[in-house]
């Protein structure tokens, strides 16, 4: 595997997911502006479309919070050179900072210094998984500071059932209220620890929003989480309306018999994500990029 086409695709995915949102996200943005019975509603939510054409229009970031990078790695167990993997992917942040480009968000938490690109101790963070084969799976996911820190993680008595679970994410959805710049994605968790549930939720924001759970009963648990988070009223951006998220995503993991953690993770409206495949042979096949892009 060489490291330029490793470099070269994480540059080319981080600069995709700030500028362009994924057509799922778009189809939703749009499908919401058409539902949205709200007339304040409607004017945030036509300035939001307005604002994804002019970022791809002029090939400039869609908001100017480029987020927090996480790169998720999901990788062959057979392919050489994994030990140069972050190196590779340090070097594409950096390049990605200063062309794209993006506003430096890395920040020392002892002195309060910024890197100044991106780049740092954990940062950009890098989410690995060996699985068996010669692949290389990548995904990026730009999150805003406004939506990570509303983020809630709750341990509840292990002997409740969807009802309370329902009650903690409605309650941290009005909490939140327009903090996350509504309509929102979640990535709801449930299960495992208290850090597997919170990377579990973040990590369910990358599931396309047209792509239903495979679990009919989960699935059916995002539909019902879904109506009533669109109940509260908050709306667009927080003005009031009737589309306050337009998707909840849910995964969970096997839990301790005493424990029952349960993590919210939010995406603001411009759920920035891009996804690629590094074949044996160096071809790249981007999953969610238009060919121009690339």
């Amino acid at each position: 595997m060489e490291l330029t086409v490793l470099e070269d695709t994480v540059f080319n995915l981080i600069r995709h997911a700030a500028i362009h949102l994924p057509p799922d996200v778009k189809e939703a943005l749009k499908k919401a502006y058409l539902n949205e019975e709200s007339e304040i509603g409607k004017i945030q939510l036509k300035a939001i479309l307005e604002n994804v054409e002019l970022a791809e229009a002029h090939k400039i970031p869609l908001c100017q919070d480029t987020g927090i990078i996480t790169i998720y790695v999901r990788a062959g167990a057979e392919l050489k050179g994994l030990d140069k993997v972050e190196e590779a992917i340090i070097n594409a942040v950096k390049r990605a900072t200063r062309e794209v480009p993006l506003r430096p968000n890395a920040i020392n938490p002892i002195n309060n210094q910024n890197s100044g690109d991106n780049t740092g101790r954990f940062s950009p963070q890098i989410d690995w998984e060996i699985v068996s084969g010669d692949i290389l799976d990548l995904s990026v996911l730009l999150k805003g500071g406004g939506s990570e820190n509303v983020s809630s993680l709750s341990m509840l008595l292990p002997g409740v059932d969807f009802k309370d679970l329902k009650t903690f994410v409605i309650e941290t959805v009005i909490r939140a209220g327009a903090k996350p710049c509504p309509p929102t994605v979640l990535g709801v968790a449930l299960g495992g620890g208290a850090d597997l549930a919170v990377k579990l939720a973040k990590k369910a924001l990358l599931r396309p929003l047209n792509k239903p759970n495979s679990n009919p009963k989960l699935a059916k648990l995002e539909e019902e989480l879904l109506e009533a988070i669109n109940m509260t009223g908050i709306g667009p951006m927080g003005l009031g309306g009737k589309i306050t998220a337009l998707k909840v995503h849910v995964d969970y993991a096997y839990r301790h018999p005493a424990s029952f953690p349960v993590a919210v993770a939010f995406s603001c409206w411009a759920l920035r994500r891009a996804s690629a495949r590094i074949y044996p042979d160096g071809s790249v096949e981007y999953l969610t990029l238009n060919s121009e892009e690339t």
